[in-house]
């Protein structure tokens, strides 16, 4: 990230895929939690799976169109005001945040698909399973899906910790992403 005295804003393009995917995998959490509980419905529990591996399509497809952009659309200078290290934070959080929602979509998918489920909005479109029927590899995919999500909470609690800091002392980072459309 840039350093400089005037903050510019990042592009409404920006923005609004910072916002939507924020917005996406917020209430993919829960549902992936509920979605497991014992004692619920059988077709609330089906309609939960449905959005957790669609909406994990859904910020797959997302965060890649994110990080083309990101790196073709630098962002904005930072204020002076904010210290060299927390410049330096902020960066390594945002790249880890999109590594690790990069691997949950792809673990989720891969444990889907290899576990012989469907994707439903894949499937509609025609869109061929990339991976082949596997046990042992939908084990390894959900392992990894299981696990990657609690460094992925805790960034995720971190980085909207950092945004409410900046946006209590006013120094103009979260002006940066504010608001999702429009001036």
């Amino acid at each position: 990230m840039a350093r400089g005295s005037s903050a510019t804003r990042y592009p409404a393009v920006t923005r609004t895929l910072h916002w939507l995917v924020g917005l996406i995998v917020i209430a993919t959490i829960p549902i992936g939690v509920i979605m497991q509980q014992q004692g619920i419905a059988r077709s609330t529990q089906d309609l939960l799976f449905i959005l957790h591996k669609n909406g994990g399509v859904l910020i797959l497809l997302l965060v890649m169109l994110r990080i083309g952009w990101r790196v073709a659309t630098p962002a904005p200078a930072l204020p002076l005001s904010v210290p060299d290290w927390q410049a330096s934070v902020a960066k390594l959080v945002q790249w880890t945040l999109y590594a690790l929602l990069l691997i949950m979509a792809v673990s989720g998918y891969i444990r889907v698909r290899a576990g012989g489920f469907p994707i439903e909005a894949l499937d509609a479109m025609g869109i061929s399973t990339f991976v082949p029927r596997s046990d042992a590899l939908a084990e390894t995919a959900k392992s990894i899906h299981a696990t990657a999500r609690y460094p992925l909470v805790a960034l995720i609690l971190l980085h909207i910790g950092a945004a409410l800091k900046h946006l209590v002392a006013r120094d103009g980072v979260f002006g940066h992403i504010w608001p999702p459309l429009g001036r």
